[in-house]
This record gives structure tokens, C-alpha cells and sequence, in this order.
């Protein structure tokens, strides 16, 4: 039976020619798998950890004079964070229909050379206009850096390979708040010359943009197209990524997948968690020093303070995805370990008087705040899903996208859960921290029940079968090829 090219995966004829009966090297993949790893991961590290740096430089510039600076007053800074977010949710379409069009590392290299230049000009805004244009444009150029590396998570590796290697790039997060505490720290401290505010994105945009060059210099768009790899070695990458039944990469947009994307319960209920967890995220990222100097601590404390809360979500992070791909089908069950502890911190920052002034039992409330970083193993593994157990190009981006429009829905919420009155106690927003915690841990058992019951009725039709196993295995495995989604390939099974 013909075949359509709109239908065949762009690598399908490398995949082809390695012939229906030839097995993989598994010392030959392991050693492919080293030299991805050392070429791709870096690049994904640096981009994620400036794309966070960047985008939460007003959190380490509001205790440097950034409000005065900008003439912002009541909840203007709140907007300010909410409409980062406004910008990344209108992009993200946009962004999806480039990046299944265009080679998506040239996409995200260009995107943070603009977002560099972005930063970079931060100083010159003078009021709130200017400065949330700013913002919103800089939401619209970042809205590529986390749907693009779900999608390039999946070319690269085998579903088994990806939460570890997914929470790695997404430790970074971590790791920049380290680093932007560490150099709010060092900024505090320069007092001579421009406004100590100005420094912050002077310094962070001017990293974003060399390093957008770089990216552009090194990053493949697709094995087929990787320097670092030989003839056989982009094969073999190739021959990998095969396995995971979901092909590498097609460029052709298909409504049929379109149709399937809305009508897909997953869909829904990872947009649902996405919602919920990051309405807690403002905590985490622009209002923590805020809530630190709410707390009694200085100006500078206020930057080193927010240290141990990244260095939680680095280990916790790292310990999640180590489990995830050591233990096969335990990332629902590491997903609802990560969302109890913030449930319980959640509960601590909403039981706890902080008395009249916001200063009382201010040691047990901060303890709890570093501990709801535990967040990011919640969201981070949550993206697994879509890389692993989403097939059909079409529908994984839109999935994707998807998923990064609740998460653009939770952010601008969750700044406005801040509200200016309520200062320095903040009650609705631990509040809204608690809720957002319990409704996303719910989602979860949700999600891991509907995968459960169709892995279940899947494994009892091949059961009932007349092919082999070893048939049925390689008839999935050219469905993916072929770009069809994961409910119509009834080999595919669910990462659990």
C-alpha cells in the first residue's frame, strides 16, 4: 500500500536503509548516546538557566530601587510578572507552527538573541507602559525556549532517557537562582555610578546574547543534520529514537491530529495541572525577595536568602528524574511525592500566624517556602508526558502547546494573588499556594489512572493477537515513523 510523504518522519529513509532485521549495537548506542549527551545537554543547560535568569531579573532587581526607577505603584510590579506571560501565551501557537516548520534550533538560537537585546534595553523604560511592553515582548521571544526542548528531548532520546536528562536542563532553574542571588548580591554593593537595578539586565542581557550566537553556532536542528555524529553514527541515533514509536519529526501541519489533540483527555488534564502548579510560582520566582524583606530581612539578605530554596530544587530535581528512568513507570508516582510536600508546605504557610507585622514564626515559614521548590519535580516530569506519551508531530507540539498555555494561565494569576493591601501578610496568596498544590496532586492520580486503564486494554488485545510480539513491536515502531499518533498506533504504550 502507497505511502503519502506528508505522512513519512524526515529521518524515515535514514531509518530504512538500516533494513527491517538489523538490531541495534547496544555498546554502539550507548556510546552515540554518550556523545549526544555531551554535545546537546550543555546547550540545553545554558539556554534554560538564562531563559530563567532573564525572565525573573525583576525579582532580583525590585529590592535595588526598580519600582522607583520605572514609576511603577500599587500592583503595577504584579502586572509587570503577569504580563511576561500575556506575551508567552499569545506566542505559543505561533512559536509551535515555526518550530514544526522551521529547523527548531535555529528558531530558539534567534529567539535568544532577541530576547538578549530585550533585556539589554530593560534600563532605558521609564514607566509602567514601557517597561510591560518590554516584558510582554520578552514573553512572546522566551514562549519557544520550554515546548522547543520537549521536542527536542524526543528526537534525541528513548522515552526511558528523558526524565533524567529533562531535569537536568531543568535543574538550571536552580542553578540561576544561585547564581542571580549570588550576583544581586555582588551588585549590592556597586555604588558608584547607574541606578544598581540597571546592572541586573545590563548583565543578564549581555550573557543572553553571546550565548543566543553560540546556540545558533552548535545546536542541530535533527540527527540527520549533526556535525558531532558520523554517517553511522546518526543511524544509530536515528535507529534509537525509532523505539520510542513516535518517529522524530514531521513538518507537515495535520487537522486530523488537530481534532485528536482536543478530543484527548491527557490534553485536558495536563492542562489542568499546569494551571494549577504555576499559580504558585510566583512565590518562587518574582515576589520571593518581596516576601523575604515582608519577613525582616535586609535588602542584601534578601538575595542570599533565596539560595537554599534552589539548592532544594536542584537535589530534588535531580533525585526525581535519577528515580523516574531507573524505576520504569514510577514518574506519576515521583510527580505525587514532589506535589505532597508542597501540599504541606502549603498548609505550614497558611496555619502559621505571622503575626501583626509579618515577622513572627518567620524561620518555620521560610523553611516552607524553600521546600515548595519541591514544585519543579511535579511540573518538570509532567513534560515527560508529552515527550514520551504523546505521538503524531502535529499533536505533540500542539500537546505541548497545550500544556504551555495553562502554565502561561497559572503565572498571570499567580501574581495577582499578591495583592498590594494585604502587604506584608499576603494571606490570599498562600492561600492560592495551598489550593494550586492540591488541585495539581489530584490531576496527577487522574492522569496516571486513564494511561493505566488503556495500557491494561491494550496489553489484552496484543494478548488476543495472531501476530508475534516481535511483529506487533515492529509494526509500531513503523507507525511512528509514519507519524501517527499515539491513539491510533495500538502498539504504543504509556510511560507510567
Amino acid at each position: 500500500m502507497g505511502v503519502d510523504d506528508k505522512d513519512l518522519d524526515e529521518t524515515y529513509e535514514i531509518y530504512k536503509q538500516q533494513g527491517d532485521d538489523t538490531d541495534l549495537d547496544l555498546d554502539e548506542a550507548h556510546r552515540v548516546l554518550r556523545k549526544i549527551d555531551w554535545h546537546i545537554l550543555p546547550l540545553l543547560m545554558g539556554s534554560y538557566m538564562l531563559q530563567y535568569l532573564d525572565k525573573s531579573s525583576i525579582n532580583f532587581a525590585s529590592v535595588y530601587g526598580l519600582q522607583k526607577g520605572t514609576n511603577l505603584h500599587g500592583q503595577d510590579y504584579s502586572w509587570l510578572s503577569s504580563i511576561f506571560y500575556f506575551g508567552y501565551l499569545f506566542a505559543q501557537y505561533p512559536a509551535g507552527y515555526l518550530m514544526q516548520r522551521l529547523p527548531v534550533a535555529k528558531v530558539i538560537g534567534v529567539s535568544t538573541l532577541v530576547w538578549g537585546i530585550l533585556i539589554l534595553t530593560t534600563p532605558a523604560c521609564k514607566n509602567f507602559a514601557g517597561i510591560a511592553t518590554n516584558r510582554f515582548l520578552l514573553g512572546v521571544f522566551e514562549a519557544v525556549v520550554n515546548p522547543g526542548f520537549v521536542l527536542v528531548m524526543s528526537m534525541w532520546y528513548q522515552k526511558a532517557e528523558q526524565p533524567l536528562r529533562l531535569v537536568i536542563y531543568y535543574s538550571m532553574n536552580g542553578w540561576a537562582g544561585v547564581v542571580g542571588g549570588l550576583l544581586g548580591y555582588a551588585i549590592g554593593h556597586i555604588k558608584t555610578g547607574l541606578p544598581q537595578w540597571m546592572y541586573v539586565f545590563l548583565i543578564f542581557g549581555s550573557v543572553s546574547f553571546v550565548w543566543g550566537l553560540v546556540f545558533l553556532a552548535f545546536m542541530p536542528d535533527l540527527p540527520s543534520t549533526a556535525r558531532f555524529l558520523r554517517e553511522r553514527e546518526v543511524a544509530v541515533a536515528v535507529e534509537r529514537v525509532a523505539a520510542n514509536r513516535q518517529g522524530v519529526k514531521n513538518h507537515h501541519f495535520k487537522k486530523y491530529q488537530m481534532w485528536q489533540t482536543l478530543r484527548d483527555p491527557k490534553t485536558w488534564i495536563l492542562f489542568v495541572m499546569a494551571v494549577a502548579a504555576q499559580i504558585p510560582n510566583a512565590a518562587q520566582s518574582s515576589f520571593m525577595s518581596i516576601i523575604l524583606q515582608t519577613f525582616g530581612f535586609t535588602t542584601l539578605q534578601t538575595q542570599y536568602m533565596q539560595i537554599p530554596g534552589n539548592v532544594v530544587q536542584i537535589v530534588s530535581l535531580l533525585a526525581a528524574g535519577y528515580a523516574a528512568s531507573r524505576w520504569p513507570n514510577t514518574r506519576c508516582i515521583v510527580m505525587i511525592g514532589g506535589n505532597l510536600v508542597c501540599v504541606v508546605c502549603g498548609g505550614v504557610l497558611v496555619g502559621l500566624s505571622p503575626g501583626p507585622n509579618g515577622t513572627e514564626n518567620r524561620w518555620g515559614r521560610i523553611v516552607a517556602l524553600w521546600l515548595c521548590s519541591f514544585q519543579s519535580v511535579g511540573f518538570a516530569v509532567s513534560l515527560t508526558m508529552v515527550s514520551s506519551n504523546v505521538a503524531g508531530y502535529t499533536k505533540k507540539q500542539l500537546t505541548g502547546a497545550f500544556v504551555f498555555v495553562g502554565y502561561c494561565v497559572g503565572n498571570i494569576i499567580g501574581p495577582q494573588t499578591f495583592i498590594d493591601s494585604e502587604k506584608p501578610l499576603y494571606r490570599s496568596a498562600y492561600i492560592a499556594i495551598l489550593v494550586g498544590y492540591s488541585v495539581k496532586t489530584a490531576a496527577v492520580v487522574v492522569l496516571y489512572a486513564y494511561m493505566w486503564s488503556v495500557n491494561k486494554k491494550r496489553d489484552r488485545e496484543a494478548a488476543a493477537n495472531p501476530q508475534s510480539l516481535e511483529q506487533q513491536e515492529h509494526e509500531a515502531v513503523e507507525k511512528g515513523m509514519r507519524d501517527m499518533t499515539e491513539i491510533d498506533n495500538k502498539g504504543f504504550r504509556y510511560a507510567l
